[in-house]
């Protein structure tokens, strides 16, 4: 018999026999796939904007996190996720299976990052910090207008795009301003949202207890009613530095008599532009303020501030006040 006929006559046994071993092949891969992996400890993985299941699956094993590149990626095709990888950054627990990896880097589910941006920082800085935060990308294309910047906590991803952040924090910015306008008092000299962000941003360079901004807000109002001077320092500083940093001394005599855009001792009504990116509070503050007479404020040694509803009353409490400055300067030369 040739071998032509002997194949003929054994094809069915071959067959079987064939089948028999893929079979166990596919087995032995399934319970591969699915017994716990070598991973000790957990640890992250990420998967690149682009990447495909071939060198992830190298870098997983290279990583010690499957024990076979080949057989995740006989399971991913298996279970149709060949391409429905993710990007982002994914905490793997230990002896997780390749079944339970593949799950974990088609969830999209990535890990996520955080970035706070305080009350009152100015744009410049906000673009500063996000510079030096770890895991964004890209550029930003120019400083964002002043006061456009929602001060918040924002989760991403590794890979986000900082101009993306960027536009997120107007965006929050927007819908903040635009609630407080709608709700606002009746009786603002407020004439738009903006100015009502250009007082906010005032309002929030002038105190950090949330309890006196309606308080002090209720003091510019009630002087931009009478055409008073606002006669804030935040204002002149900014006029100075152009919110690119702090000044890092006390204002000059010069300075607060020279006439420019900020300079709220010399001009009338609001300075152009907002000085700093007022949060919510500033924001509400500026169109909802206390009911109050008061014309001035100064501090008070504690961190916050005294209220006066005439010059006289003002008066005595700046002696006052200078004469903890100077009590304090006492004590820390005698140190």
């Amino acid at each position: 018999m040739g071998f032509a006929r002997w194949l003929a006559a054994n094809a069915l046994v071959l067959l079987v026999v064939l089948g028999l071993a893929l079979a166990a092949v596919l087995g032995w891969a399934w319970r591969e796939f699915e017994r716990p992996g070598p991973l000790a400890a957990e640890t992250v993985f990420e998967v690149k904007a682009g990447d495909r299941l071939w060198p992830v699956s190298l870098r997983l094993e290279e990583g010690g996190i499957v024990r076979s590149a080949r057989v995740f990626r006989i399971g991913a095709r298996l279970l149709g996720k060949a391409d429905a990888l993710k990007r982002g950054e994914y905490a793997i627990p230990a002896r997780a299976s390749m079944r339970e990896v593949l799950e974990i880097l088609t969830s999209g589910k990535a890990l996520a990052r955080r970035i706070t941006i305080p009350e009152g920082l100015t744009s410049w800085q906000v673009v500063e910090r996000l510079k030096k935060a770890e895991g964004l990308t890209g550029t930003i294309a120019e400083i964002p207008p002043e006061g456009w910047l929602a001060p918040d906590t924002y989760d991403y991803v590794r890979g986000t795009e900082r101009q993306a952040l960027i536009e997120r924090m107007m965006e929050r910015q927007r819908r903040i301003l635009a609630e407080a306008w709608e709700k606002r008092d009746p009786d603002l000299p407020l004439e738009s949202p903006e100015e009502a962000l250009i007082l906010a941003s005032i309002i929030e360079k002038e105190t950090g207890k949330p309890e006196e901004r309606p308080v002090i807000a209720s003091v510019f109002i009630n002087r931009l009613k009478k055409g008073m001077r606002l006669q804030t320092d935040p204002t002149v500083i900014y006029g100075i530095t152009k919110g690119r940093g702090p000044l890092g001394r006390g204002l000059r005599v010069s300075e607060l008599k020279r006439r420019t855009p900020y300079n709220t001792y010399v001009i009338i009504g609001l300075p152009p532009t907002p000085i700093a990116n007022p949060g919510r509070e500033a924001i509400w503050a500026a169109t909802h303020p206390a009911k109050t007479d008061y014309l001035y404020f100064v501090a008070d040694g504690t961190g916050g501030h005294v209220f006066a509803r005439t010059n006289a009353e003002h008066v005595a409490n700046v002696r006052k006040w200078r004469r903890i400055e100077k009590e304090r300067r006492r004590t820390q030369q005698s140190r």
